[in-house]
């Protein structure tokens, strides 16, 4: 049987080697905790608050998360995958973006892996922290990370003007 792991090469030459799969962790609680005062302060470039609504629990929940800008448009990359709040995104078919003190809602679009591909290499370029998830290197064509774009949901970030 086939291991259903992802790999890419060893760059050290032992073959071939897993992408790193999520796992969240009291760890990883504190890191966003953490990151999470830094990114209100607007001291992580290109890093805001993400807020979205359970969909099972309707309470808001809120991760740092990496925008990617590219041709005057803004992208929100999952790089550890359909985590919790891709799948609330997808139900509410909303996000709000947080930073400094400022506030903005945005529908969300998922994009298809053709697409994608794109603002994935940029996303790697940008999100160094976030590679060892992806199995295409920073310098690989985007032919790479078209192909691993069923891993990593791309939403395009579409404004919604508020009513007052």
């Amino acid at each position: 049987m086939a291991d259903p792991t992802p790999s890419r090469p060893d760059p050290g030459g032992g073959g071939a080697r897993p992408a790193r799969q999520f796992r969240p962790s009291r760890g990883r609680r504190v890191g966003d905790a953490i990151m999470s005062v830094l990114v209100r302060a607007g001291l992580v470039p290109s890093t805001y608050l993400l807020t979205t609504r359970g969909r099972k629990t309707g309470r808001s929940l809120t991760h740092p998360a990496t925008v990617v800008e590219q041709d005057g448009r803004r992208w929100l990359v999952a790089p550890y995958g359909a985590v919790s709040w891709v799948h609330n995104a997808r139900a509410a078919g909303r996000v709000t973006l947080a930073r400094r003190g400022d506030r903005r809602d945005y529908a969300v679009r998922e994009v298809p892996a053709g697409e994608a591909g794109q603002v994935l290499k940029r996303y790697v370029g940008v999100a160094t922290a976030t590679r060892p998830y992806f199995l295409a290197d920073k310098d690989a064509p985007v032919e790479d990370f078209v192909a691993e774009a069923d891993r990593h949901p791309v939403f395009e970030l579409l404004p919604i003007v508020n009513e007052a």
